[in-house]
């Protein structure tokens, strides 16, 4: 396993604070993104978390989104260029 950069480590340990997940994955997918917008040469600038936590039980796609942005939102505004969020509620996972 490929040890994790100083963002994902804060994007994991923010997540793991707010929303208290069941399962918890934080990729980095900053390299399929060189040359396009936002990818600026430091790396940590594109990822995909996938998250389950009891927090999204009853709430809405937009809303599960809302509540992972607001946990990580200094971080999306300076240095984090994309977020891809898979957040589901433990009941829905098979």
């Amino acid at each position: 396993m490929a040890a994790k950069g100083p963002v994902a480590a804060e994007i994991e340990r923010r997540l793991r604070a707010a929303l208290a997940p069941a399962a918890l994955a934080v990729t980095d997918d900053s390299d399929k993104h060189r040359g396009h917008a936002g990818h600026d040469g430091r790396g940590e600038s594109h990822f995909t978390v996938r998250v389950v936590s009891t927090a999204f039980e009853g709430q809405s796609r937009v809303a599960r989104q809302r509540m992972v942005n607001r946990a990580l939102a200094d971080l999306l505004a300076d240095r984090v260029h994309a977020l891809a969020i898979q957040a589901q509620a433990p009941s829905e996972v098979a």
